[in-house]
């Protein structure tokens, strides 16, 4: 390789590195931006859950179309949440890989399931390979409002109620702390207030700035309240809400995952780049002390026979 080679190269190594570098900074701050969202909406999601218990108190939900059980599993619908982009190192994959074992678990093939894909790289992923995907959303990685979610709740509950489906599961990659993101499965319906408090639960981070919020507990009211004009029509009401709730949530994990993910893939590629770049500059001195002493040396040697 010549002098004039390595110097474009480590030319085009610096300006790698100044792209990674930034693309770093800014997944950072989408990344925290992600989690201040779902931190703050995490009381409301709370209450809706304490709400829920002391309706179970009265025996009011366990005839609810959206809470019974249902005999058959045979028709699944599988809302899968992934990036749009990439660059977000294997966080897309451990999702997909998770997807795949739900399947083989569950016992359940390509013609069971049918996919609801939120994001390109899980829509491109399960139509390559011969699944149903029903719905392709995207562009909700760049700051999902509250109310976003609520359309899509209730077309999967008016289609969970039509009896399309037997059961709707969630995938996602809940985010653990800036350098771990685990994918999750959680039940959407029928609904599971168990599996509801683990989507809230799991919005606090193990580790970082919010992961003291684990210790903090919402002091619910031990007293009684009247609901008017019944129960039922609160549960119409409350339900769906809590379908949407943890849809948006789940939304903005996967969001904080994916820019933590990226953050994390861009740092190593900015940390390779620049190691790249010494060890370029060091080959380059090498070479240029190299070259000069070989032209002092033919000089020497010309000066030599002259004499």
């Amino acid at each position: 390789m010549s002098l004039k080679d390595v110097k474009a190269k480590i030319k085009s190594v610096d300006k790698i590195h100044k792209v990674t570098k930034a693309m770093e900074a800014v997944s950072a701050v989408k990344m925290r931006r992600s989690q201040e969202t779902a931190i703050e909406a995490r009381p409301f999601a709370l209450h809706s859950i304490g709400l829920l218990r002391r309706l179970v108190a009265h025996g009011e939900t366990t005839e609810h179309a959206l809470v019974q059980h249902r005999d058959t599993q045979r028709r699944v619908l599988l809302v899968v949440i992934t990036s749009d982009r990439g660059l977000a190192g294997a966080l897309n994959s451990y999702v997909f890989r998770r997807v795949h074992r739900l399947l083989q678990e569950r016992n359940w093939s390509k013609d069971d399931v049918s996919i609801l894909a939120i994001g390109k790289k899980g829509y491109e992923h399960f139509a390559h390979r011969g699944f149903t995907v029903v719905e392709h959303l995207e562009r909700w990685g760049e700051g999902v409002a509250f109310g976003d979610p609520d359309d899509l709740a209730h077309d999967i509950i008016d289609d969970y109620l039509k009896e399309t489906y037997d059961r709707v599961m969630l995938v996602y990659s809940n985010f653990d702390s800036t350098f771990n993101q685990e994918p999750v499965v959680r039940r959407l319906l029928p609904i599971s207030f168990a599996a509801l408090e683990e989507v809230i639960e799991g919005i606090v981070p193990e580790k970082g700035k919010y992961s003291e919020l684990h210790n903090v507990a919402l002091k619910e009211s031990k007293e009684d309240y009247v609901f008017e004009p019944n129960p039922q029509a609160v549960l119409d009401q409350l339900l769906p809400y809590l379908v949407a709730t943890v849809l948006y949530h789940a939304v903005l994990e996967a969001n904080a995952s994916e820019h933590s993910a990226r953050m994390v893939a861009m740092k190593s590629a900015s940390d390779r780049a620049r190691d790249l770049s010494k060890e370029l500059t060091l080959l380059f001195n090498k070479e240029r002390q190299a070259s000069i002493t070989a032209e002092v040396s033919e000089i020497t040697s010309g000066i030599e026979a002259m004499k």
